[in-house]
């Protein structure tokens, strides 16, 4: 398989910005503080070194500030690198921020001959692919009309049909994605997937994990700006999830009760992102300033638009009051999480003979990321699958 890309010892230093108090300007002599640093300086991206195939869709994640952004840009050419070198065998596209590479004072059908231009493509090339680009952008009704009027969606649309129907060698996608609706973000990943197949070399980098999990034949870990790991998609997203899970335990007080809520896993581990099928258990330890002898409690499961998605309750499952006098140990045993993968919050309410006496918002954050569910070797598209997932026993006769 022919290498495309090589990456050699990049590194990329920045100077931390400085904010002049007069117009008078005095100059100190800046301290070396080490690794060649200087004290208002530091690294971006360091020693960072690797190759990508023909053909291969290579996924980079990390959290924020961690180099990914900067990457892409050095890769871009939009700004070089401090040291280092990268090698790149073909025309290059690149969709890193919404409206890069568009002059805003010319319409949507002059920035696609003007974006094909700066490829290096003739404009016959262009015109040929100009009927696709448009059709793929679903902007045809504002194709005469100057980009700077254009919304945010419509400039991802426009940037990632022009960067995907090019035919570029080599094709870099930060984040943007997420700007445009799921049904378009659906179709580029498509699209993308299309590319690779027929031979351009895809760089992508997300938060979303589920995505780089359907898209991607290899991933990148990227922290502090370096590479701390490299390899199988699935084994870089777990070293990632076991890195950043958040602290899953919070404590708040509501009227006569404090709530604890701790998240943990099956072997008690505290965490917050987990995966479709995974085992979790909910702990809550409820202290009150005075006694109940029939209370109910409640935690559910809401979406970020605050739409529930599934309850846990007393009343329903465990089919008895709660009394006591001081303090109660709850413990909720999630068997198997059949939620769609994406991201959740947890809220609880407490009762006593029906009326409400606590409710607490925003308890913990949880990220269900995808996994391969029925064992088929295939994630479950969230798309097909609704709110939850539905694991059932088909019989079929054929004749």
């Amino acid at each position: 398989m022919k290498t495309i890309i090589t990456v050699n010892n990049l590194s990329k230093k920045y100077r931390f910005g400085l904010k002049p108090h007069s117009s008078l300007r005095i100059f100190k002599p800046r301290k070396y503080i080490g690794d060649g640093l200087k004290e208002d300086e530091f690294w971006a991206l360091r020693h960072v070194s690797f190759a990508v195939n023909q053909g291969e869709v290579l996924g980079i994640i990390g959290p924020n500030g961690a180099g990914k952004s900067t990457l892409l840009k050095i890769l871009s050419r939009i700004t070089p690198p401090t040291e280092g070198e990268m090698i790149l065998r073909g025309r290059l596209a690149s969709l890193l921020e919404v409206g890069t590479g568009f002059q805003p004072e010319l319409t949507g059908r002059e920035n696609i001959f003007l974006n094909g231009a700066l490829l290096g493509m003739k404009r016959a090339e262009i015109k040929k692919k100009f009927s696709e680009i448009v059709a793929f952008s679903e902007i045809e009704k504002f194709l005469d009309t100057p980009v700077k009027h254009y919304s945010s969606g419509m400039y991802v649309r426009l940037a990632f049909a022009i960067a995907a129907h090019l035919e570029p060698e080599i094709l870099l996608v930060d984040e943007v994605l997420a700007v445009g609706d799921a049904a378009f973000q659906k179709k580029c990943l498509g699209k993308m997937k299309n590319v690779s197949i027929n031979g351009t070399t895809v760089l992508f980098v997300s938060h979303n994990m589920e995505t780089i999990e359907n898209l991607c034949s290899r991933c990148l870990m990227i922290e502090n700006g370096s590479i701390t790991m490299s390899g199988n998609v699935d084994d870089v997203i777990q070293m990632y999830i076991g890195r950043n899970s958040k602290n899953s335990s919070r404590t708040l007080k509501c009227g006569p009760l404090t709530l604890t809520l701790d998240i943990v896993s099956r072997e008690n581990e505290h965490k917050n992102t987990f995966r479709l099928g995974e085992q979790m258990l909910i702990k809550a330890n409820i202290c009150s300033e005075v006694p109940f002898t029939n209370g109910d409690f409640g935690v559910g499961i809401e979406d970020v638009f605050g739409i529930r998605i599934c309850t846990f309750h007393t009343q329903y499952q465990l089919k008895k009051k709660i009394s006591f006098q001081k303090k109660c140990d709850i413990t909720i045993d999630w068997k198997e999480i059949i939620i769609v993968p994406g991201l959740y919050k947890l809220v609880a309410a407490f009762y006593e003979k029906g009326e409400l006496v606590a409710h607490w918002d925003n308890l913990s954050e949880l990220n269900i990321v995808a996994a391969d569910y029925f064992n088929t070797g295939k994630l479950p598209n969230p798309s097909h699958q609704g709110k939850v997932v539905v694991n059932s026993v088909w019989n079929i006769k054929e004749y």
